[in-house]
């Protein structure tokens, strides 16, 4: 290799400018270096996502999703590239971040791995183009298929919780709709939809991103009554719709397929039409007579037990229930409850959640009905 400035008699006396080799060789191994360490990101994040797949949901599907994207990530990493590690002159390996010491569940976790995973898939996909073009185009679809894998693993979640959930907090307006909300949380419930309809959306948009946080802090689903627009705004697990809400065809192509979608029902009829139509549990009521759906007559505890034994999917029991009359709906057939006054307005919200839920976990589940998972979905997501 010439000097840049070197007279060549081949070239007519000409001055050829030609880029030193070793420039060109050190610029191949910092990209061999960068490529390198983000394959190891890359494959390190999705081990870490498909033990959860495999051991904490038994989900071979998941799983293999994972596991598929390690092998092709592996047929990229060559043992050109990895010998241009040099772990001990990365200035990378002393930094860090007091996040990243600490993961509060997995839910947190997995968030962070995915992270992991499409940032440095990103920088595989543009630092691959110089590589190797073909790299950069699998990069890149790659890095679409982690996405759809985030979506799908992160509503597989919502829909396990939901399973889970027995205790449903609907919230009516209140001064102390936080401090409320939270001592139900500590007293287990895992399921809160914020339902106000008389406040400007200015109020009802802070209050939901405040109920949002409160509720994944504790891993709770956070439903959105009625307005899909908030319930995007704020990233909520899903809305609740009423009969005279938008069709739920058009609150899924709005919310994508993972998000929870609830719709109340009052008879056989509206049932029927709501798990056609593919809400992901509906609200069965009102049982008895309640303020909070004025004028509307009761269903009673016959459609409840209609219910029970034709729905096939999630259904809660919803209106004027209480600590009084829980067991009446328990005995008509109902495993799931939604509440309102019974703890918006409990003297003792933690406690009376306590007792909600000891009352509706004395039921053991049918282990052949339709939707009842086997399947080991560990409480602290």
């Amino acid at each position: 290799m010439k000097r840049t400035d070197c007279y060549d008699q081949n070239t007519n006396g000409i001055v050829v400018m030609v880029e030193p080799y070793s420039q060109t060789e050190q610029r191949n191994l910092v990209i061999y270096r960068i490529l390198d360490a983000n394959l190891d990101r890359a494959r390190e994040g999705l081990r870490i996502i498909e033990e959860w797949c495999r051991f904490g949901l038994n989900n071979a599907q998941l799983t293999g999703e994972c596991k598929g994207m390690r092998q092709e990530l592996a047929n990229w990493h060559t043992a050109e590239l990895r010998a241009a590690r040099n772990t001990l002159g990365d200035p990378g390996t002393d930094l860090t971040h007091p996040q990243e010491e600490q993961r509060a569940n997995i839910k947190s976790l997995l968030q962070a791995n995915f992270c992991r995973v499409e940032e440095a898939m990103r920088v595989l996909e543009e630092y691959g183009k110089l590589y190797n073009p073909n790299m950069g185009k699998a990069l890149k679809q790659m890095r679409y298929r982690v996405y759809t894998l985030e979506s799908n693993l992160m509503g597989y979640q919502r829909h396990q919780l939901l399973l889970r959930s027995h205790l449903y907090l609907v919230t009516s307006p209140t001064d102390k709709l936080l401090e409320i909300v939270e001592a139900a949380l500590k007293g287990g419930l895992t399921l809160v939809q914020y339902r106000d309809k008389n406040v400007d959306d200015a109020v009802r948009l802070q209050q939901a991103q405040k109920l949002r946080q409160l509720c994944h802090t504790y891993n709770a689903i956070f439903i959105i009554n009625d307005r899909v627009d908030i319930a995007l705004a704020v990233d909520a697990d899903g809305v609740h719709l009423g009969q005279q809400d938008m069709p739920i065809a058009v609150a899924r192509q709005l919310l994508g397929p993972h998000r929870l979608i609830g719709r109340s029902t009052t008879n056989v009829d509206e049932m029927q039409r709501a798990i056609k139509e593919g809400a992901d549990y509906i609200g069965v009521g009102p049982v008895y007579e309640t303020p909070t759906k004025e004028g509307k007559p009761a269903a009673g505890l016959e459609y409840v037990s209609y219910v029970a034994k034709n729905c096939s999917i999630p259904w809660f029991a919803i209106g004027g229930i209480d600590p009084n009359n829980i067991n009446d709906v328990i005995d008509a057939g109902a495993k799931r409850v939604a509440v309102v006054r019974g703890i918006m307005q409990a003297e003792q919200p933690t406690l009376v959640t306590q007792y909600f839920l000891s009352q509706l976990n004395r039921i053991q589940p049918d282990p052949d009905h339709p939707y009842v998972e086997s399947n080991y979905y560990p409480d602290q997501w």
